[in-house]
């Protein structure tokens, strides 16, 4: 998101930053607080979600290495209307409102990059929704372990393990369904030589099975 700006620009970024080791289960912001800057990954996952009100939460989506966190709040000078954890350890850096915001006005290709990110954020929600509406739960399953495969997953590697352990209450939260569900599921792919489990991790066995279920228009 940064690349773009000039040496200036990136040193005024660079000397407000404050950045942090965060374990795995801090938070980094609450939904309904006033940001105060936005946040940059440098290493490890953040799950970025919504919390209903009888407490059961919604994963929106998953932050890796290179993601900018609480922007779309701050530029909208709203509060929060998710809330992020770190799932795995992470080094994320922290760039207070006034810079990033200072930086923002005076580069055009920064702003441009955002607007992109910003409406990009938009299409994945309303494809998510035609999904939730319209595929099924086992191709909405599918379709999420190939994007993990492809996030988190060892290029090259045949068979491909996806390194990121979620729970299976994380995965049901990411799809829209119950764990039961999921887990259920997870043994049906297993079974059907889709996938393994070893452990706590899921391994890709037939990717082109997996992308013939996913496919709810084929």
């Amino acid at each position: 998101m940064f690349s773009e700006l000039t040496e200036e620009q990136a040193c005024n970024i660079s000397d407000n930053k404050n950045m942090i080791s965060h374990r795995k289960g801090q938070m980094l912001y609450y939904e309904e607080a006033k940001p105060l800057g936005v946040y940059c990954l440098n290493s490890g996952v953040v799950k970025v979600f919504k919390t209903a009100s009888n407490g059961k939460e919604q994963i929106i989506h998953l932050a890796k290495e290179g993601g900018l966190l609480g922007y779309s709040a701050l530029l909208g000078e709203e509060n929060y209307t998710n809330s992020a954890m770190v799932i795995e350890d992470a080094k994320i850096c922290f760039i207070p409102k006034e810079s990033f915001l200072k930086t923002l006005i005076s580069s055009g290709p920064f702003f441009r990059k955002l607007t992109k990110a910003l409406s990009h954020e938009i299409g994945v929600m309303e494809e998510k929704l035609v999904d939730a509406s319209q595929k099924s739960i086992r191709e909405r399953l599918a379709y999420l372990l190939l994007q993990l495969a492809s996030s988190y997953g060892l290029d090259g590697a045949d068979p491909q393990q996806i390194n990121l352990v979620l729970s299976r209450e994380e995965i049901a939260s990411l799809i829209g369904t119950a764990t039961e569900s999921v887990i259920r599921l997870l043994s049906e792919f297993k079974k059907d030589k889709l996938i393994d489990l070893k452990g706590k991790k899921i391994v890709i066995l037939d990717r082109d099975g997996l992308v013939k279920l996913s496919d709810f228009y084929a």
